[in-house]
């Protein structure tokens, strides 16, 4: 694939099984060879992104120490406000790099209850109390309903998973139900000189969990993906046409059936044209910290052993300056 294929969900959310299992069939195809894809009729109303977006301008829009007044107060906690320099996402995938230029906002699950699963030692380490901004006013609410629409959306989308790798329907809604995944809304500044060579607005890496559901920018400096000949070619990202890409787990899953693919985000050409700012929302569903990441394949076929979901990320997470809370 040379280009990001688009995919309508009206049918598969409108329609039958026949449908359902149609659309799933593309998804496996995009899935396989370039990990990435468009969808379009995701159900998602234009106000909740609309809303969200504006929330997030105004609020990086404000002054630097009145942003640093949401972040968390242990640093590299993966909670409210970080600013520029403070992640180099490529060292995930254990690849060194000049500091990203990106500063962003990070929103953990939102719904959280008194059960168990919640307020044990590992349930406290993963959902951890979200910081809310004063300005603007509506931010809290703006972010709770978007997170709770991509969550709603994620469980479809994994139902289309299971049919595209011919399992139950159903087969991972207990697994993906109560994530620890989180919403990044990141926004990369006009920049005021040239980056350091190899520094990008979001150095090269792969996601690393299940699926990412980016809603974006379509200006200049955005995201690039490899495809599989080693090109790199530029996504197309609009708000209302959510980018969704595939995680490390995932690929790990589906025993390497699918592509967790390298992707960055690239500077803008350094004229006042061009040399915008742009804002993404990234939505990063991970399975249940508990579920043991099993590969779908046939006994004695399994490229990876098994792998507790929590445990995954709070690796990943280590290597990119983000570190799981200590509950004392």
């Amino acid at each position: 694939m040379t280009a990001i294929p688009l995919i309508d969900l009206t049918a598969a959310r409108d329609g039958g099984p026949a449908d359902r299992l149609r659309v799933a069939r593309a998804i496996d195809a995009a899935c396989c060879e370039i990990g990435f894809f468009t969808i379009t009729g995701h159900g998602v109303p234009d106000q909740t992104i609309a809303d969200l977006r504006a929330a997030a301008h105004t609020f990086f829009a404000l002054p630097f120490a009145e942003k640093l007044g949401a972040s968390h107060p242990v640093k590299g906690t993966n909670r409210g406000y970080h600013p520029v320099g403070g992640e180099t996402l490529s060292a995930a995938n254990d690849q060194a790099a000049p500091a990203d230029l990106k500063e962003f906002f990070h929103v953990g699950p939102v719904d959280v209850t008194a059960d168990r699963y919640y307020t044990s030692e590992p349930g406290r380490r993963h959902f951890l109390p979200n910081i809310w901004p004063a300005v603007p006013s509506d931010f809290e609410r703006a972010a709770t309903v978007y997170y709770r629409t991509m969550s709603t959306l994620i469980i479809f989308l994994m139902r289309l998973t299971a049919l595209a790798l011919g399992l139950e329907e159903t087969f991972f809604d207990r697994k993906v139900d109560r994530s620890i995944g989180a919403m990044r809304l990141n926004y990369y500044p006009g920049q005021s000189g040239p980056p350091r060579p190899g520094q990008w607005r979001a150095s090269t890496h792969t996601d690393y969990g299940g699926f990412t559901i980016l809603s974006g920018e379509d200006v200049p400096g955005g995201l690039q993906v490899r495809t599989r000949s080693g090109d790199w070619i530029d996504v197309r990202t609009q708000p209302q046409s959510l980018v969704v890409n595939i995680g490390d787990l995932l690929m790990r899953w589906t025993n390497d059936r699918w592509l967790s693919n390298l992707h960055r985000v690239v500077n803008p050409p350094l004229t006042p044209a061009a040399n915008l700012a742009r804002l993404s929302i990234a939505f990063f569903n991970h399975p249940n910290y508990d579920v043991l990441i099993e590969c779908i394949a046939a006994p004695g076929h399994a490229k990876h052993p098994a792998v507790v979901s929590g445990e995954y990320r709070d690796l990943k997470y280590a290597k990119t300056g983000l570190a799981p809370a200590k509950v004392g």
